[in-house]
């Protein structure tokens, strides 16, 4: 078993342990242990998916024999009442993994959806939409596949990933002076600086990073900084965007021609993708 597997495995766990679902007395109560199910999951509202892995493994944790088939694989958009997935196994477990499953499903779903919305709006531009670190705690692995699978891509995946010096780095490095002192060389060549004004932005272009990142600026700011950044010639730096960016105004930003905005919102924002649980075909184990 692989860390990726691994992880998965202990969260799965966590997940169940969380909703007692091996202890669920209305199952017990009701239901035959004996029987098999089948049942289909369906989306209520147009989205993409994202999520199989998780959903598939909380029912086969409870039974290894559990049949799990996607109907709609992740990253592909689906319609209203459109089939996702379908599962087949011991009717008991079905009914006691399906809400576990589902939050899986239905909020990796919800991001993959969200972050395929901010795609389409900067569609033609050439704008990259990142991903950030606001994520669930425990769930950032899943979530960044999300935004994969809704077209994005990922920014950092933890603090090792990258050096990215914001502004509580800058009051603690005493400036950007001090910032620049520190890093130097190829490694201010690998990281990424967040300024918040032009000013800030001059003071990088003796010594410029990687990648810089225009925090809340304005479009009108964004696109002065990028006049500014014209004139650094082959050192220009990628330029990323953060902060204050959605749906209604991101075109305004992408339009300028950034290499990359990133969305806080799709991780930390998303709604939750509509999806019903229907189970169907239950019948005595003839095993």
């Amino acid at each position: 078993m692989d860390d990726r597997d691994e992880f998965l495995r202990n969260l799965v766990e966590r997940a169940i342990a969380e909703d007692a679902a091996r202890e669920d007395v209305t199952t017990a109560a009701l239901v035959d242990p004996r029987l098999r199910a089948r049942a289909t999951i369906v989306a209520r509202a147009g989205g993409i998916v994202s999520g199989h892995r998780p959903a598939a493994a909380v029912f086969r944790a409870f039974d290894r024999t559990f049949r799990y088939t996607e109907a709609a694989p992740d990253g592909s958009h689906v319609e209203p009442e459109s089939t996702v997935a379908s599962v087949e196994g011991p009717c008991t477990a079905i009914l006691s993994g399906e809400r576990t499953a589902l939050n899986f499903l239905q909020h990796l779903s919800g991001i993959a959806t969200l972050t395929g919305r901010f795609v389409e709006a900067v569609s033609g531009t050439g704008t990259v939409i990142l991903d950030t670190r606001k994520t669930i705690p425990g769930l950032r692995a899943l979530e960044k596949e999300a935004v994969v699978h809704g077209g994005g891509q990922n920014h950092r995946s933890d603090l090792r990933d990258r050096i990215l010096v914001k502004e509580n780095h800058i009051a603690a490095a005493a400036g950007l002076p001090g910032v620049l002192a520190r890093l130097g060389g190829e490694r201010l060549k690998d990281a990424e600086i967040e300024v918040r004004t032009l000013e800030e932005l001059r003071l990088l272009a003796s010594s410029p990073p990687g990648r810089i990142m225009l925090d809340n600026f304005s479009p009108d700011m964004v696109a002065a900084a990028l006049a500014e950044l014209d004139g650094w010639g082959a050192a220009r730096p990628e330029v990323e965007v953060s902060g204050g960016v959605n749906l209604e105004n991101i075109m305004h930003y992408a339009q300028r021609g950034v290499d990359f905005i990133s969305v806080g919102a799709l991780t930390i924002s998303a709604p939750a993708l509509d999806l019903s649980f229907i189970v169907s075909d239950v019948e005595a184990d003839d095993g």
